[in-house]
């Protein structure tokens, strides 16, 4: 290598450390955190006790996010019924979703508590800044509530069996629009 290429090569890596120097921290959210919101979630679904609801899995997922998220996180695109058929499956992939839209609002300032409610109106609704709003602010207080019991290590906040599915499963709906990833929606 050529000194003209070895100063390059050096000028390179300098420029780059101090992009990273300049660049806000990353916001650092842990697995046990991670964890904790998709339980929270889960306890939290509505449950509407109609088994056509549209809805999929124990988090009350919409058919039109499923596909997207699954070929995202895990590469390759589930269908509603494969992601609802395997819990464990499930939970990987909205770990996966969670770890980004917590890490993100975690970097708006704040707290830990109030990232927390900023990630449930996301799932919730799409918008992370309807936290506190008159629709969605019970919702997240009680996202908040199930995630602070989890951290805690709560036996409440165990995983449940999965829900009993009917033995021929009637076709489910499926959505007219698809909120892409930052969109959230369930």
């Amino acid at each position: 290598m050529g000194v003209s290429r070895l100063r390059q090569c050096i000028s390179g890596i300098l420029i780059g450390l101090g992009l990273l120097w300049v660049l806000p921290a990353q916001a650092q959210v842990s697995d046990g955190q991670v964890g904790a919101l998709v339980e929270a979630l889960r306890r939290a679904a509505p449950q509407t006790g109609n088994q056509n609801d549209g809805l999929y899995s124990d988090w009350q997922v919409l058919p039109a996010n499923i596909p997207r998220w699954s070929r995202s996180c895990i590469g390759r695109e589930l269908t509603p019924a494969q992601f609802e058929a395997s819990p464990a499956t499930a939970r990987s992939v909205l770990v996966c979703v969670m770890r980004d839209v917590l890490r993100e609002q975690s970097r708006m300032g704040g707290n830990e508590s109030v990232a927390v409610r900023r990630a449930a109106a996301w799932w919730m609704t799409g918008d992370p800044n309807r936290y506190n709003n008159a629709e969605t602010g019970s919702y997240t207080q009680r996202v908040l509530r199930f995630y602070q019991q989890a951290r805690a290590g709560s036996p409440a906040q165990r995983p449940s069996p999965p829900r009993p599915q009917p033995a021929a499963p009637a076709p489910r709906p499926t959505a007219t629009v698809a909120p892409d990833l930052s969109g959230g929606k369930r």
